[in-house]
């Protein structure tokens, strides 16, 4: 196997990371406790260069959307993306450091999952095609449970890049094979059962069953479920018209993008990330597109008022209009929607409406565990809800690590992160939920982040220029930092991610001069 000079031993002090070239491979060389180590130089999930994100301990953190990466071994420790990173030996003569490379280079390297063993009587059903139950399965194989896994998937088959389904997907420029996370032969090979077109009906967590919906019954010893959420629907009259959409698999992605085609002029209603972004997707097909909201300014309550009108301001350079402080009467239409009424009597022409309301859990068919009043499922900090039942998802109510209080959050990134989590333990790890809910949106070019998690917050400090789309949002009760909101400051947010996970809440003053470090 061929081997290449990298870099000299000076070139990187302890705790320093460096892309490097061998040959017509791009490598990340990493010093830690004065050892060398040669990964992949690309995350497994967009390909981001992991040299521009952080080196935190021993945790490597993507820029883009934070998937996280050993840096002594290469493996994968959290979403998105599922791959480990490849590692190739190396070693030190006199001042040189030399990588061995084999003859082909693969960017990635899959998990070894185990297979069933006949001998082997325990069953473990996954309930939920989503992320969560996507990286459920791989779970409970990656930890070595070698009895029977049966992934009740429902219809959504093989699961999919959800985020994707209202940017470049909805916008005509992903095509359909970025989409699934992995290929069904992946499963196949790992011995995982996949159910198709028989979602569960019902979950009965005294009786560990799983009742499909022709009837089979499956027993379980261990089970996970994320069956996720269904969209809210606004109850107003003409709400059941054609060309009114809600957002959430696939196929609605795919109707909204055929109706765009035959339409000029849409409103979509609720001004969250998924709206958002399908208005930018919508202008992106070139139709008219207003923004309906009852907020005064958009993601009042989740960002705040100075982080909102940034968002706004750039939704609207790109011709997007919003009817803020406004609400829907009432949809108007004979065969189908043709005008949106407002609640102060005004109508918006429309051909196409795209609702985003929200969610509501979708856990009517489980019965024996605790719910909230929102429907969720209360969990303990291992994700389980009843003995050998463990939830994953937009359907967990878990305790934040921090505070010990219970709160639910629709992440796509956290839900990867439970279903991995859960899978686990229903293996037998027994690992304790802790880690640091992180968002992503993408509109118009321009990228905004999300660390951490509150519900309320007494002040919003900036640093930086909202103006110039460069700057940190941190979200303040007291004195401490409870979440952080970025736009172009990347590499900041990935070293923020790692001072976040070690220390939970942390004041101002000490990120402050944690940022000053290097």
């Amino acid at each position: 196997m061929p081997i290449y000079p990298v870099a000299r031993v000076d070139e990187l002090a302890d705790g320093q990371m460096k892309q490097v070239q061998a040959g017509e491979t791009e490598l990340l060389l990493v010093r830690l406790d004065g050892q060398f180590y040669a990964l992949g130089a690309r995350c497994t999930h967009y390909g981001a260069p992991l040299a521009t994100g952080a080196l935190h301990g021993e945790r490597i953190i993507c820029p883009w959307h934070h998937a996280c990466f050993h840096a002594r071994t290469g493996e994968h420790l959290e979403p998105p993306g599922m791959d480990h990173l490849p590692r190739f030996p190396v070693r030190v003569e006199g001042e040189q450091v030399l990588v061995e490379l084999p003859d082909t280079v693969e960017g990635r390297r899959a998990p070894a999952l185990v297979r069933r063993d006949p001998q082997e009587t325990r069953t473990c059903v996954v309930v939920g095609s989503g992320c969560a139950g996507a990286y459920a399965v791989e779970a409970v194989r990656a930890e070595g449970f070698r009895g029977r896994v049966v992934w009740v998937a429902g219809s959504e088959f093989p699961p999919i890049d959800r985020p994707n389904l209202s940017k470049e997907y909805l916008a005509g420029e992903a095509p359909e094979e970025w989409m699934p996370l992995r290929d069904p032969a992946f499963y196949e090979a790992a011995d995982i059962e996949v159910v198709q077109g028989r979602p569960a009906a019902a979950l009965d967590a005294a009786a560990k069953t799983v009742t499909l919906a022709d009837g089979e019954v499956l027993r379980y010893d261990v089970a996970v479920v994320a069956p996720g959420a269904r969209p809210r629907r606004l109850e107003v009259p003409g709400a059941e018209l054609a060309g009114i959409f809600t957002l959430r698999t696939i196929e609605d992605s795919r109707a909204i993008r055929a109706a765009a085609r035959e339409a000029r002029r849409a409103v979509v209603v609720g001004a969250s990330f998924i709206g958002m972004e399908v208005a930018q997707s919508l202008r992106h097909l070139g139709l008219e597109v207003t923004v309906v909201a009852p907020e005064s300014v958009p993601f009042e309550r989740t960002l705040g008022v100075e982080v909102g009108r940034v968002l706004q301001a750039l939704q609207e350079e790109n011709g997007v209009a919003f009817r803020l402080g406004h609400t829907v009467a009432a949809f108007e239409g004979t065969d189908r929607v043709r005008q949106v009424v407002l609640d102060d009597g005004s109508r918006l022409a429309a051909e196409l409406v795209v609702v985003g309301v929200g969610v509501q859990p979708a856990t009517d068919f489980v019965q024996g565990v605790q719910k909230a009043p929102d429907g969720s499922m209360v969990v303990d900090a291992f994700l389980q809800a009843a003995e050998g039942l463990f939830v994953a998802g937009d359907a967990a109510r878990f305790p934040d690590w921090r505070t010990g209080t219970p709160i639910r959050i629709e992440h796509w990134r956290l839900a990867a992160q439970h279903g991995r989590l859960a899978g686990a333990n229903a293996a037998g790890a027994h690992r304790l939920y802790r880690g640091v809910p992180f968002f992503w949106t993408r509109q118009f070019g321009v990228s905004l982040q999300y660390l951490g998690y509150v519900d309320a917050w007494d002040e919003v400090v900036l640093d930086g220029d909202p103006s110039a789309r460069k700057f940190l949002a941190f979200y303040l009760r007291g004195e401490q930092v409870w979440a952080v909101a970025g736009m172009g400051r990347g590499y900041e947010m990935a070293r923020l991610h790692g001072l976040l996970l070690e220390e939970g809440l942390p004041v101002l003053e000490r990120v402050r001069s944690y940022l000053l470090s290097r």
